[in-house]
């Protein structure tokens, strides 16, 4: 009975020893998970805005301590002892006064120690060095040449430099939001850029920025004279034809209209879907080439041969059925019609980067002529090229139709400039080609010869 007993005693002790340990691998009281430290590896730092830092932990901080070496001293920027330990503290270090920086460099030592029991009672603890790059310089940004003038709906150019040892991005601002992005040029550090003012926009104001790794900024203002234009305002009457043909034709591809009226389906296929196919455009459109170049010879884009003007650019469309508006929309493109199935020609080498059913446009080429400047041909009946072709000069790409939102046979031609939709008719223009970009490039590139 002795022997029985000793061995049940022994089975309990292991059992007892058994729950403990699991209790100790479970309770939070032994939480094993270290201190989380939420801050990059490496700071490039100005002095000025504060480093921010995350520290947080599931059994909570009981304590942490920030120390900064430049390389010559060392200090204390913040430590702290908690009674009652939180998960996550915030901490947001100003520059410490007492260091110098001489080499501009410095070592942030952060150490986090949580409140668990783990580690004999010790807790866990985090430590991370975070290495520091001083840069208090703004990158050299300055103005190289520039269209004289931008037109309402028109586009201008911009030539640049921009440098920095930490340089991040730099872009040109417009009042209304957009960024307009450069491509290299001609030298090292120069950068042209094609931008645009939007049809819909009552102002425009242009500005160069550039920002380092730092956070150091540099603006310079685009000096551009602006010429205001008045586009065509037409008031459309929807006939009931229209709507039960080519809206209700159109609007059959797409499930969401099925229990829509005529007028349902012309908001749906005149706004909703407009957006749609018009966002694809943006997107595809928005791109700049990353590779330097030194010439830009953009030729008149003459894309229908004989081809006669049938709607403008920018034409602000209000329709209205028995005398009610139900819809509107802008013409961001200009139509050309001559025969039927007339061959629609590349007047500029490019890279298709779309060709295919775009809703209201239908069959759509999109072609990247470099620059940020691509050309649109909508409505077409047959396409001859695909994505990822190189079309040259005088190439047939596509027949003119009446595929998507259109009555008759014609083609809806757009340029867009970095995802903004702009006046055809000045990259139809000899003239306005020669003094607004190709003479632009050749003085910047005299300009930059001289310095």
């Amino acid at each position: 009975m002795r022997k029985k007993g000793r061995l049940y005693l022994v089975l309990f002790i292991i059992a007892l020893l058994g729950l403990i340990f699991y209790w100790i691998l479970t309770s939070e009281l032994f939480e094993r998970q270290k201190p989380s430290i939420q801050i990059a590896s490496k700071l490039y730092w100005n002095l000025r805005k504060p480093i921010d830092i995350k520290i947080s932990d599931n059994s909570g901080i009981k304590s942490y301590r920030v120390t900064m070496d430049d390389g010559k001293n060392k200090e204390v920027l913040e430590q702290r002892t908690f009674e009652n330990p939180p998960k996550e503290v915030q901490l947001s270090l100003e520059r410490p006064m007492k260091l110098e920086f001489p080499r501009n460099r410095a070592i942030l030592h952060i150490e986090v120690q949580d409140k668990s029991l783990w580690h004999y009672f010790l807790g866990n603890r985090s430590v991370k060095d975070i290495k520091i790059i001083i840069d208090t310089k703004r990158p050299e940004l300055y103005l190289v040449n520039n269209s004289y003038s931008i037109t309402k709906g028109g586009s201008a150019l911009v030539v640049f430099h921009c440098s920095d040892d930490n340089l991040k991005e730099f872009y040109v601002e417009t009042n209304f939001g957009k960024k307009f992005y450069a491509q290299p040029f001609y030298e090292e550090g120069y950068y042209a850029a094609l931008i645009a003012w939007p049809v819909t926009q009552k102002r425009f104001r242009a500005t160069l920025v550039a920002y380092d790794k730092a956070g150091n900024r540099s603006k310079v203002h685009v000096p551009l004279y602006l010429l205001n234009k008045k586009y065509r305002v037409s008031k459309i009457t929807l006939k009931k034809s229209f709507l039960e043909g080519k809206v209700a034709l159109l609007a059959e591809d797409y499930p969401e209209t099925a229990k829509m009226d005529s007028l349902e389906k012309f908001k749906f296929v005149n706004e909703t879907l407009r957006e749609r196919n018009e966002k694809l455009i943006h997107e595809l459109s928005s791109k700049v080439p990353k590779e330097m170049f030194d010439t830009f010879s953009i030729k008149p884009f003459y894309p229908l041969k004989n081809g006669a003007r049938v709607a403008s650019f920018g034409d602000h469309r209000y329709y209205y059925y028995h005398g009610k508006l139900v819809s509107e929309s802008y013409h961001l493109g200009l139509d050309l019609a001559s025969t039927r199935a007339a061959p629609v020609k590349a007047s500029n080498p490019g890279d298709v980067v779309f060709a295919d059913y775009n809703g209201i446009y239908g069959n759509m080429p999109l072609i990247s002529h470099g620059l940020g400047l691509y050309t649109l041909y909508g409505h077409c009946s047959t396409l001859f090229v695909k994505k990822g072709d190189q079309v040259e000069r005088g190439e047939t790409i596509a027949k003119t139709g009446n595929t998507g939102l259109a009555l008759g046979d014609h083609l809806h031609f757009g340029v867009l400039v970095q995802g903004v939709e702009v006046r055809p008719k000045e990259w139809m223009d000899k003239k306005w080609i020669k003094d607004n970009i190709t003479d632009v490039l050749k003085e910047a590139k005299k300009i930059i010869n001289s310095r």
